[in-house]
């Protein structure tokens, strides 16, 4: 300030020529910061800086190891130069722009929305992978007015540095995992509904969704194709109510309605609506939040809007709803079970991993067996290569009989005997284990049922996910080695024919044949009767397993033709007690009969029991796993 002072002073004292200048000079100076002051301080500004500082992209997603740089689309945003394109890099050297620059405003709803729509779902950084899934892929679909709510700070700094719109919820939440049904899940529940309630002032569309869904087709031009409606949501429901791509037939929807997918348009009626819900929910913590919008907008439904539309009315006869057809807008159930689109010809727009069992585990275990989960290339190539069967299914295990409990645990047990093999080879050699496709006679579920939901399109068999026999979660979570033994990693069934799995693995490939000791070409060596090929005895131990196949330590992909009779047993009984005691924790339970308890134990060793049967536990006490 001193220095200003004395340049005015000393251009007085001088000639009027000086004095002319050293004023034009102090004046454009005044003027030009009279303009950047004023810019940068100015509510619009200020609220574009933020925006283009919430998504500027990242080099390779770095978080837990992915890294999806090599197939990213990076759509074009039409809407506004301003914006950078979803998962473009912010610059290496840049800092991290404050917090308060994450706040979500009208203005960064608008810089980011498209025909007036919004996506946007929410979590915090447990489920980071999963919000990267979503993002990529509805920007391979070409989508890109989305935005994600970040639940705690660590969430949003890895989301900004990964070049994906972010807002800062203000939530404050743990960085854990949250289980179904606990305080912080409800309490997620609830930031959902205030979120909607802060963005439909805003006036425009949004379409919430949870980060446990994937898109796999644009879901925008069929919403539009219902102008009309306040809301569309999509269903629990089971049986089909259509059979091609209409709104779902309100009256046949006895199923809740779920939250997981749903739409708003900012009309008088969902505003209302989401302010009462809002307030249900303040009001008691205990009320979940699905329960309160289906108390809400079921205490009165009905009639019909129109005879075309599939719209009715709803919430006391002032909301205009639809319900998403449960064939194309899927739950765990109609995609992972049904298959209720194939069957139907359908093209499905969505699947959220509802219906499901084995936590968070297990609904990444399902949507990276049906291929549209994006995991790091490390996860498609591990140390120590991969370990393969061709599961042995006898014909009249999967097709002869009625599909009872006992014909069910017949088709399961001879599986489970194969898969223990497989788990102990892969121990012993110390690779991961491909899991082979599961066939099941009887659906899971958790309230009595005869085995297939009646009206449903559920075939018998058919291919069941992991997570109906086999507890994911404890497979993929670590057990204290001095107790369990060595970990056995695994995969799902699907990897080989992932379109990530890299070339280098689909060619490292060692085919192994069981054959019986004594045969021609069939004794325990490294020698291959042809390339690719090894001709190896049946009942071999693990010394002989470890012997014959470290020269095959290279190879990427071991794969048995079979696994029956492929395992003798361990030499070291130390080990071999640790490893029983790992692999009886893998398996879960079938439910249910009608009874209580009505659920049945599965048991990874069943045979060795002389008349081993399904069966309920007869009493309470009885309740225990076979373990």
């Amino acid at each position: 300030m001193g220095g200003w002072r004395n340049a005015v002073q000393e251009a007085v004292g001088s000639k009027p020529l000086f004095l002319t200048i050293y004023a034009t000079v102090l004046v454009g100076i005044l003027v030009s910061s009279f303009y950047v002051f004023s810019a940068m301080y100015s509510p619009v500004a200020s609220t574009t800086l933020s925006i283009s500082s919430s998504w500027l992209p990242t080099p390779p997603l770095s978080q837990n190891g992915v890294s999806l740089s090599s197939n990213i689309s990076r759509p074009s945003q039409s809407r506004s130069n301003k914006l950078r394109p979803i998962w473009e890099a912010p610059p290496r050297a840049s800092k991290m722009p404050r917090l308060k620059s994450f706040r979500l405003t009208k203005e960064l709803i608008r810089q980011r929305a498209k025909d007036n729509v919004i996506i946007v779902t929410f979590g915090n950084f447990a489920f980071m992978d999963f919000i990267l899934t979503w993002v990529k892929h509805l920007t391979d679909l070409g989508v890109s007015n989305l935005l994600v709510g970040a639940m705690d700070t660590k969430l949003l700094k890895a989301l900004y540095w990964k070049g994906i719109p972010v807002f800062d919820m203000g939530s404050r939440m743990s960085t854990d995992d949250v289980g179904w049904g606990t305080p912080t899940f409800h309490k997620m529940g609830r930031e959902k509904v205030l979120l909607i309630n802060a963005i439909l002032p805003f006036g425009v569309e949004l379409l919430m969704c949870d980060t446990d869904m994937v898109w796999l087709k644009d879901p925008l031009p069929y919403l539009a194709r219902h102008p009309d409606a306040d809301v569309l949501t999509s269903s629990d429901q089971v049986v089909p109510t259509v059979v091609d791509d209409r709104l779902a037939d309100w009256k046949l929807v006895g199923a809740a309605y779920n939250i997981g997918i749903f739409h708003w348009r900012p009309t008088q009626s969902s505003i209302k609506l989401a302010k009462e819900w809002k307030d249900m929910l303040l009001a008691d913590d205990k009320v979940w939040d699905q329960n309160g919008f289906n108390d809400l907008v079921r205490r009165q439904t009905g009639p019909a809007v129109d005879d075309e539309s599939g719209l009715f009315y709803a919430y006391d006869g002032n909301l205009k709803l639809g319900i998403l057809p449960e064939s194309i807008f899927c739950s765990g159930h109609t995609y992972f079970v049904q298959a209720m689109y194939q069957q139907l010809r359908l093209e499905p727009y969505a699947m959220h991993t509802t219906f499901q069992y084995a936590g968070t585990e297990g609904k990444r275990h399902r949507l990276r067996e049906a291929m549209v989960f994006y995991d790091p290339p490390e996860y498609y190539d591990v140390p120590g290569g991969f370990l393969s069967f061709k599961p042995s299914i006898p014909k009249r295990l999967l097709l002869d009989g009625e599909h009872t409990l006992e014909s069910h645990f017949s088709l399961i047990n001879y599986q489970m005997k194969q898969i223990r093999s497989a788990l102990a080879i892969a121990s012993v050699l110390n690779r991961t284990l491909v899991m082979p496709p599961l066939w099941c006679r009887l659906d899971r579920l958790w309230f009595p049922h005869p085995g297939a939901l009646v009206g449903s399109m559920t075939r018998q068999p058919f291919l069941c996910p992991l997570d109906h026999v086999f507890e994911v979660n404890v497979m993929l979570n670590d057990l204290p080695v001095e107790e369990f033994g060595p970990a056995i990693n695994i995969r799902e069934y699907s990897l080989f024919n992932n379109p990530l799995l890299s070339q280098q693995v689909k060619e490292s490939w060692l085919d192994v044949q069981l054959c019986k000791e004594g045969s021609k070409d069939c004794h325990a060596s490294s020698n291959t009767s042809q390339p690719g090929l090894l001709r190896f005895p049946k009942h071999s131990s693990e010394e002989t397993l470890k012997t014959v196949f470290s020269s095959f330590k290279d190879v990427k992909v071991i794969q048995f033709s079979s696994m029956q009779d492929s395992f003798l047993g361990f030499t070291d009984k130390t080990r071999e007690e640790k490893f029983r005691k790992r692999v009886k924790q893998y398996v879960g339970i079938w439910c249910c009969v009608d009874h209580i308890p009505g659920h049945i134990y599965y048991d990874m060793y069943w045979d060795e029991k002389p008349g081993w049967k399904p069966s309920p536990p007869e009493t309470p006490a009885d309740d225990h796993p076979p373990w």
